[in-house]
């Protein structure tokens, strides 16, 4: 049985979140023995968003693609790197047809194409998008690769486990990401599809889910404006990787990941 291992990593929070990040992720690839790496990008700015030079300083970390989520297109900066097409950055792949760069891109191995396709849920987030149930289907009769890999950013906890359920078997692993908060089910479903509810984050531990813990509790004591700033810090890396059969493009073992030093 020929094996490959992805590392898929929770939302890199800011400038701080990708210091972290560039000094443990070389050991962990060594370590683990990681063929491939993903990242969720869409807070790598600081303040949020994802710009150029977030995007190139994850890929100069290591990362072989970034995927993204509500804050996509948050930094107007950012609209260049989805439509260059030269750049490893995808965003959801329910956002309108319309909207800047695609929601899949392929790791090419040589050996093996890893396909990863970016998703995002529709319960409780802004903007609501088209449905990913359908928008999954639709993208899955498109694609020919044996190992599948999906980021689904969204909220609610049963979303993420439905569309687990729902493409078990059709796809190699789903891991979610948008909550910044690391679960404890990571699990091989029936079909073979790997899976966790989130990831988690890479970012500050003494914050509100990377945000400065004061300004956070403000805006939600007082329900007004309040600048979000990321918080600094000590900090925790959050990551999961799946060891994948290549012929048969199925999950044979999961590995939740928790660093803070």
């Amino acid at each position: 049985m020929n094996l490959i291992n992805v590392l898929c990593i929770g939302d890199v929070i800011g400038t701080v979140g990708m210091k972290y990040l560039h000094r443990h992720l070389p050991a962990i690839r060594k370590l683990k023995k990681i063929d491939a790496v993903i990242v969720n990008g869409e807070n790598s700015a600081d303040t949020n968003g994802i710009t150029p030079d977030s995007a190139s300083y994850l890929l100069n970390c290591g990362v072989d693609l970034i995927t993204t989520g509500n804050h996509s297109f948050q930094r107007k900066e950012s609209y260049p790197i989805y439509e260059s097409g030269n750049v490893p950055v995808i965003r959801p792949a329910n956002y309108p047809d319309k909207a800047p760069g695609t929601g899949s891109d392929v790791i090419d191995l040589g050996r093996v194409r890893i396909r990863v396709i970016n998703m995002m849920g529709t319960v409780g987030m802004t903007p609501v998008l088209d449905c990913p149930f359908v928008t999954s289907d639709a993208l899955l009769e498109q694609y020919d690769e044996k190992i599948i890999i999906m980021d689904f950013h969204a909220e609610a906890t049963a979303e993420k486990r439905a569309l687990a359920c729902y493409l078990d078997g059709r796809i190699s692993a789903l891991f979610g990401t948008h909550t910044h908060v690391q679960t404890a089910d990571e699990q091989i479903l029936p079909g073979g599809t790997g899976f966790i509810t989130d990831v988690g984050m890479t970012g500050p531990v003494n914050s509100v889910i990377g945000v400065n813990i004061e300004a956070a509790i403000e805006k939600m004591k007082t329900k007004m404006p309040v600048r979000l700033n990321y918080a600094e810090g000590r900090c925790m890396m959050n990551a999961v990787v799946f060891v994948i059969d290549e012929k048969s493009g199925r999950t044979v073992e999961v590995e939740r990941i928790n660093i803070s030093n």
